[in-house]
């Protein structure tokens, strides 16, 4: 009952930030007109931008089964992509996208994956998906490149936040995976102040419980620590990834007939944008988003494109990936959700 509720709420709070960033950016514009530039985009660039994020989907599927498979389970790639899509569609309706990996733990639960295991595998997948930003900022912050910096300039404290906020989340889970031991006394200190105050009943089932999920999880970060080139492999998997995403954003300048400035400029203004609203509380980092783009490239698509070429980027890059893993996670409901295990 509990979920039910917090998906309700999770749901109503979607459909209003999208309610208030959809009469935000509409407010006094000509719909018409803006849809007529739309319709002159070319469509083949449109649909390269929808296989972008499909296989970007598909490249955590690659780094889960990756990793599951180094530590003894013999996964199929086609449950990872289950996985994936499980991720996505629960990432891009909660806040600070909290909801994907409790939601791909069930499910992986269910397919028999331990939680101590799939828990530090999908740590690893977080932390090198936050620290491809926090590179690209550190990158961009130091070398300044002159024409990224200028474009830039009118948002710099939401980068500056943004790096912050992923700086200090990749550290804390690195500490948390590479620092076991820590891990371990931190949850059970956890349990038993939780106890202390009353909201769990004393259990010494419990405990003992908690402390042998955390002597697997042990066995497991141990592994990884000794095995650093998987944790790496990952990482260069992930870049990949992470640019056929901020890609998108270049196809669809070169839909409307653009080519002025490089695709460089263009993937490392995108992803200063996904580095800026990562950890911010909104729903794929809905309102904040459109806003930091509309601020970002006015100069790059001009003040008539602007609207349509953000509506086509965004359109592409979350929309159509909420649409595609939304439909994804019902069939893994299906497939996964109502397995029954055998007796």
């Amino acid at each position: 009952m509990g979920n039910k509720k917090k998906q309700i709420l999770n749901l109503i709070f979607l459909l209003t930030v999208f309610t208030l960033t959809v009469w935000a950016v509409f407010k006094g514009q000509d719909l018409e007109l803006i849809f007529s530039y739309i319709e002159t985009a070319d469509p083949l660039y449109l649909v390269f931008g929808i296989i972008c994020v499909v296989t970007f989907i598909f490249g955590e599927s690659v780094i889960i089964c990756y990793l599951l498979r180094v530590i003894g389970h013999k996964v199929r790639p086609m449950r990872c992509y289950l996985y994936s899509f499980i991720g996505f569609f629960f990432s891009c309706i909660t806040p600070s996208a909290t909801g994907g990996q409790p939601a791909q733990i069930i499910y992986m639960k269910k397919d028999d994956i331990p939680v101590p295991e799939s828990t530090l595998v999908l740590m690893i997948v977080t932390i090198t998906y936050k620290l491809v930003l926090v590179v690209l900022g550190v990158l961009v912050l130091i070398l300044r490149p002159v024409r990224v910096m200028e474009f830039l300039s009118p948002v710099m404290f939401w980068m500056y936040l943004g790096l912050a906020l992923n700086v200090f989340c990749v550290t804390l889970m690195m500490i948390l995976v590479f620092h076991p031991r820590l891990a371990k006394w931190l949850m059970v200190k956890g349990l038993k102040l939780l106890e202390r105050l009353h909201l769990l009943k004393q259990k010494e089932k419990r405990l003992k419980k908690l402390e042998a999920s955390m002597d697997r999880y042990h066995q497991a970060a141990d592994f990884f620590w000794s095995h650093k080139m998987v944790v790496f492999n990952a990482f260069l998997i992930t870049v990949i990834q992470r640019l056929l995403l901020f890609f998108v954003t270049y196809l669809t300048y070169r839909a409307f007939g653009l080519s002025e400035e490089s695709v460089v400029t263009i993937v490392c203004l995108q992803g200063m944008i996904s580095l800026a609203v990562d950890m911010l509380p909104l729903p794929g980092g809905m309102g904040i988003s459109e806003k930091l783009f509309i601020s970002i490239f006015t100069p790059v698509f001009g003040a008539g494109l602007l609207l349509p070429a953000m509506i086509i980027s965004r359109g592409i890059s979350y929309y159509s990936q909420l649409t595609i893993s939304a439909v994804m996670t019902g069939a893994a409901h299906m497939i996964i959700g109502n397995k029954r295990r055998q007796p």
